[in-house]
């Protein structure tokens, strides 16, 4: 080995690397610690450093003889970067961005027994060249490392540059080492870099104002780290696939039938139209047409990955992240008025008792008569004109209806709220929508067609993606019970837990105010629906076997079902030799695990769904912040041993109340009751509970809404408005009597079922 002059203490992982590379003979542990004069604690030290480093792909993990990695070490640290046909793709987790070699992507190539990775994963995992490329077998899944971060440049009294979180749940703000481009007052991307005193963010984009119109949905696509940029290979094959020409062959032409699309004014995709007329036997003859879907977007294709790896739409009050480019979603599938479309027919017979007794599946060729605004079909249903294509569609669901009634389903009336924005992108007033019987009319059409696609599909002996809930945990029961004992109620658990158990203890409530708090804590007991190749039922729509069809332009699991449908029933149109595949069917991988694609679903739906809570959050905190200091008439949603949520009545806004802040008495926390409850005083603040709060804080950046007592009860916390700008590190959180940071309102507990919802398409949901 050649000599060099010998250092002293532990070395850094690049003095580690570079002995390495410079050594001419062996370079394990001993010859490094000989190297850097370690003794003791020191050698210690130099071991869990070699570990690390190995663990990290930095060195292979041989003791006698440590080398720097040159292309992949056999066991290193992968991180998922995409899934491609239902395999992880992965690059090293150390890849630094500003190598001259571009990093390998690696196959993940995971075991039945494994859970599915996901974007972001990190892994310990074995490599091996597979041909030209790498695959790997991973060893085990690694906590999550620090992801981008997203925040706000301040500056304080002295220069110095700090990254003020946008995230509620992250509590202090960090010095910047590396600001780029940014400004103050920036929102920004940024990664971690350095450690210990070094330790800091790097800026990495610079994505603008963070208080301009439609910074709120941004600050969530890149918290959520939703896709929402369609590649140029992606675009390019949507175009492709949009200019296929649609053939008669194998297609029903049902161009004559004067199909109707009833959809929110606003809406600029059709997923699905409807059709019914007299059987002559007291039912009806119905069919509901949805968007081809299939016949455009088929498995294999980059489309297809990219439909996939997004999951579905995702909805904000001031833009839509579409599932598919729009020359699909907005145009050539979407079922216009006036104009030929490709579709998949569900014909329904339903007979005079409202039950389904015949289906059958067509692909079909469909002209829609015309699309209407749900307040315009209601209107004229309700009006003197003959609207005979509108009679026969309530006709058919009041028998629909009929069954649904005897079905018994989960019946929770909750008021569902709208953010509507003006044309500068803020909010000129959030409104609970109107709930008609037109949006009851479509809802119970597309659920008759859901049943029928999981029953056909059934009886084919066909993969099927079910939509799955399940009935609610004895753990939750449990909570539920005690949650009733505190209201006076009896929720008796040695019985069979049905929907309509839980629609007779609420109909048993009369006064409206608490109805709303029981249908409140219903809906917090339910499970999470999810997608699944097993069926289990759906517990709230009282349905033994449910599947999603209806809205293939928005939903992965439903172009799954079509293209099992393709295969069952025969429906095939090749497309035409070139750049799209051929097949419109299930592929034979998604058939052999189709387990893995529904677990992806699933999560990109829950992803979605808090993307779009989130948005909601920080829409409302806009609107409040010009209103700090001024006094609400609120209702208390949840209670925990720090504090209780309130809700703004009419209005939605929801935000903490510190028990810190409730004076001087100490407040006993009664989970079973649900309530705070002074040892002193015996004041109590329970779940249900109306009372005046003022508003003292609400930040448009985080979301977040911090309520107080009025003035002269408690300790008063001066309104903070929008949240001025900090000077410094973990300055401007308020701190409890101890010096502590007040706690936060924790991940999950929301105390309220999020109920407050965009204007747009969700009629479906």
């Amino acid at each position: 080995m050649q000599q060099r002059k010998k250092a002293h203490g532990l070395p850094s992982k690049e003095q580690v690397l570079e002995f390495i590379r410079t050594a001419d003979g062996p370079a394990g542990k001993r010859e490094i610690a000989r190297a850097f004069g370690l003794k003791g604690q020191e050698k210690i030290a130099l071991k869990k450093l070699l570990g690390d480093m190995a663990d990290e792909g930095l060195i292979d993990g041989r003791k006698s003889a440590y080398h720097r990695m040159g292309g992949l070490p056999k066991v290193t640290v992968l991180r998922v970067v995409d899934v491609e046909e239902g395999y992880p793709l992965a690059i090293p987790d150390t890849w630094e961005p500003d190598d001259a070699t571009p990093p390998p992507r690696v196959r993940i190539v995971e075991s039945k027994k494994g859970g599915a990775l996901k974007k972001g994963d990190r892994v310990l995992a074995r490599t091996e060249e597979a041909g030209k490329g790498w695959r790997a077998h991973p060893i085990k899944k690694l906590p999550a490392a620090e992801q981008s971060m997203l925040g706000v440049i301040e500056t304080d009294a002295s220069g110095r540059h700090w990254l003020a979180p946008v995230d509620k749940r992250i509590r202090t703000s960090s010095p910047v080492k590396d600001i780029g481009a940014a400004e103050t007052g920036n929102l920004v991307l940024a990664e971690p870099i350095g450690r210990g005193a070094k330790a800091g963010v790097k800026v990495t984009e610079v994505l603008g104002d963070p208080l301009a119109p439609r910074s709120y949905s941004l600050i969530a696509i890149h918290k959520y780290g939703i896709p929402h940029v369609f590649s140029e290979e992606v675009l390019a094959e949507a175009e492709a696939a949009a200019k296929l020409p649609l053939s008669e062959d194998k297609r029903e032409d049902l161009r004559d039938v004067p199909i109707i699309a009833i959809d929110p004014a606003d809406a600029r995709d059709h997923d699905d139209a409807i059709w019914a007329e007299p059987d002559g036997e007291g039912g009806y003859r119905a069919i509901v047409a949805i968007a081809d879907v299939s016949f455009y977007v088929r498995p294999g294709s980059k489309l297809d990955r990219e439909a996939r790896k997004r999951g579905n739409s995702v909805y904000f009050p001031d833009r839509v992240v579409p599932m598919l480019p729009e020359v699909l979603s907005a145009d050539v599938c979407s079922l216009g008025e006036g104009e030929d479309r490709a579709a998949m027919a569900c014909h329904l017979s339903i007979d005079k008792h409202g039950r389904v007794k015949d289906f059958r599946f067509t692909r079909a060729l469909v002209r829609i008569a015309e699309v209407v605004a749900y307040e315009d079909a209601q209107a004229r249903f309700d009006g003197e004109g003959e609207e005979v294509q509108l009679r026969n569609l309530w006709g058919a669901w009041k028998l629909l209806n009929k069954a649904r009634e005897n079905r018994d389903p989960l019946d929770l009336d909750l008021p569902e709220r709208r953010v509507v924005l003006d044309e500068e992108g803020k909010i000129a007033e959030i409104a609970v929508r109107e709930r008609l019987d037109a949006h009851r009319v479509v809802e119970d059409f597309m659920i008759a067609a859901n049943v029928a696609a999981a029953k056909a599909l059934e009886s084919k002996a066909s993969p099927v993606v079910y939509r799955i809930h399940e009935p609610p945990t004895r753990e939750k029961l449990l909570s539920l019970k005690d949650y009733f004992q505190s209201i006076g109620k009896n929720l008796a658990l040695g019985q069979v837990i049905t929907p309509g158990l839980f629609n007779r203890m609420i109909k048993d409530v009369a006064d409206p105010a608490e109805k709303a708090l029981v249908m409140e804590a219903v809906l917090r007991s339910q499970t999470q629906a999810y997608y699944g190749p097993q069926n289990a039922g759906h517990f709230g729509l009282a349905l033994g076997s449910y599947a999603h069809f209806t809205s293939p332009i928005r939903r992965y699991s439903d172009l799954l079902v079509h293209r099992a449908l393709v295969d069952s029933f025969h429906l095939e149109q090749p497309a035409p030799k070139g750049s799209i595949p051929a097949h419109s069917g299930l592929s034979e991988q998604d058939r052999a695990d189709l387990s893995k694609v529904t677990d992806l679903i699933s999560v990109t739906e829950r992803r979605a769904m808090e993307a779009e809570r989130d948005t909601i959050d920080r829409y409302v905190a806009a609107w409040l912040a010009g209103k700090v200091g001024e006094v609400f008439e609120t209702r208390i949603t949840g209670v925990q041993s720090f504090g209780f949520f309130a809700t703004i009545l009419g209005f939605g806004g929801d935000g903490l109340v510190p028990v810190s802040t409730l004076g001087q008495d100490y407040f006993r926390y009664d989970e079973a009751a649900q309530a705070l409850i002074g040892e002193k005083t015996g004041e109590k603040y329970v779940v249900g509970q109306r009372l005046e709060l003022r508003l003292g804080e609400a930040n448009p950046l985080t979301g977040a809404l911090k309520f107080e007592l009025p003035h002269g009860k408690g300790d008063r916390i001066e309104p903070r408005g929008n949240r001025p700008e900090r000077k410094g590190r973990g300055q401007g959180r308020p701190k409890a009597k101890d010096g502590k940071d007040k706690p936060r309102r924790p991940q999950g507990k929301r105390g309220r079922p999020g109920n407050i919802r965009h204007q747009g398409k969700g009629k479906k949901r």
